[in-house]
């Protein structure tokens, strides 16, 4: 194993890495907003109905839950880079299924994109820590988080104008370039580095380890750290008997479910109350991801120069307005969801930082990490099914608002609460 010196890894940036992590990016989370645009045409064209629609989304979302603990498996045995190739070919050969005729077809197709990005969720935090400096890791993520937002951007604005001339099947296909740009730039990194006579996935961290005893990050990381949401150790014993904990567990949970939500049915919402048509209403809808990619670098600014609780009462207030905004005036749509898409990429942030402070070492962030998106993409993967459902039986939007709202209130109360705690003493 080659071993780049402690002060070269920390004084350069890995550009081609970051360029790579923000290509990545574009499909993962993309692949699972593409159908939204044209959801109506698919319950039309394939006769199910919008419980069962809502199902397209929730698979991917299920998958973040159920596969965390197997992703980090995946990872630590193949290596950080080559997982990364690993998840975006699954995601091209989802993308591919799911244009086979069929109902069953994409739902298959949507569980292996959504098992495949899986693996892309977990193992980007691992390249973005290994190889960016500490202060600078802030700052990519929040530009990881921004590409995140430009792939659903770019997905829910062009999938319906794609379909009016292509059909909605292969709209969808033509989604699978971005994911071939992906894996070409992460074939070439592996190639160049294998040339230059290092193996990338057991490179360098970039981050000075604990002790001498320290697992080599890569292919050496201890498995306790990386392979299950609990973890049966003292440590995470210990966790689980701290608020913090579950504060952070129920805001994650019910972010994820407001904002699947929202991502599925807005095009749909959007065509009903605004009388659009598909290609408008995506459109409109593609605001909410748009914006998110300003939200994602505006949150990391506030947490800078600004007091501690201001990010948390502007992301409260973000998602409060959104939610109570569809509610009682969803005439001027596009003002509460520019409201509404700072609190979806900065939540994150947010969450994901209170995560980070409050872990006392590397394997507490792991099973912390791995409990918060587990539990919380579980709880997130019932938004849309049960929005659907709402819909499905009122023939109407105001009940499956109204629990949004309530759900908004609940999130405000666990992410302030988790925020007060994780300043206290003890925590």
């Amino acid at each position: 194993m080659n071993v780049r010196p402690a002060s070269d890894a920390r004084s350069r940036m890995p550009w081609l890495v970051i360029t790579g992590v923000l290509v990545a990016a574009l499909s993962l989370r993309g692949p699972i907003v593409a159908p939204t645009p044209v959801l109506s045409a698919i319950e039309r064209d394939l006769d199910v109905g919008s419980t069962a629609a809502g199902l397209l989304t929730t698979a991917p979302v299920l998958m973040f839950a159920l596969l965390t603990p197997v992703a980090a498996v995946v990872i630590r045995r193949a290596g950080a880079e080559t997982a990364l190739v690993l998840s975006l070919s699954g995601v091209l050969l989802g993308t591919f299924i799911r244009a086979l005729p069929g109902f069953g077809s994409m739902l298959t197709g949507m569980v292996v994109i959504g098992a495949s990005i899986t693996i892309g969720n977990v193992v980007i935090p691992v390249i973005i820590r290994r190889d960016v400096r500490p202060e600078r890791v802030a700052i990519v993520t929040a530009a990881y988080a921004a590409m995140l937002n430009a792939g659903s951007l770019i997905t829910s604005l062009l999938t319906a104008p794609l379909a009016s001339v292509l059909g909605w099947p292969a709209a969808l296909l033509t989604w699978s370039v971005i994911t071939i740009a992906g894996i070409i730039v992460w074939a070439a990194h592996l190639q160049r580095e294998r040339r230059a006579g290092e193996d990338p996935d057991e490179q360098y961290s970039g981050v000075p380890a604990p002790a001498a005893s320290a697992p080599t990050p890569g292919r050496d990381v201890d498995p306790e750290i990386l392979t299950g949401p609990l973890p049966v150790v003292t440590r995470h014993r210990r966790m689980l008997r701290r608020p913090v904990t579950w504060l952070l567990v129920a805001s994650f949970a019910l972010q994820c479910t407001i904002y699947y939500a929202l991502s599925t049915w807005l095009p749909t919402f959007a065509a009903d109350e605004l009388q659009l048509d598909a290609a408008s209403a995506g459109a409109i809808a593609s605001v909410y991801q748009g914006v998110g990619i300003a939200g994602a670098f505006l949150v990391p600014l506030l947490m800078r120069f600004t007091p501690r609780i201001v990010t948390p009462l502007v992301i409260c207030a973000s998602w409060l307005v959104v939610t109570i905004g569809l509610l009682v005036d969803p005439g001027p749509l596009w003002v509460w969801l520019s409201i509404g898409a700072i609190g979806h990429a900065g939540g994150f942030v947010v969450i994901f930082s209170a995560l980070v402070a409050v872990a006392r070492d590397d394997a507490e962030a792991a099973g912390l990490s791995a409990l918060v998106q587990g539990v919380g993409y579980a709880i997130g993967a019932l938004g849309a099914p049960v929005v659907g459902a709402l819909h499905e039986a009122t023939g109407e939007w105001t009940s499956a608002l109204v629990l949004l709202v309530v759900l908004a209130i609940g999130y405000c109360a666990t992410l302030l609460g988790a925020i007060a705690a994780a300043r206290r003493p003890g925590r």
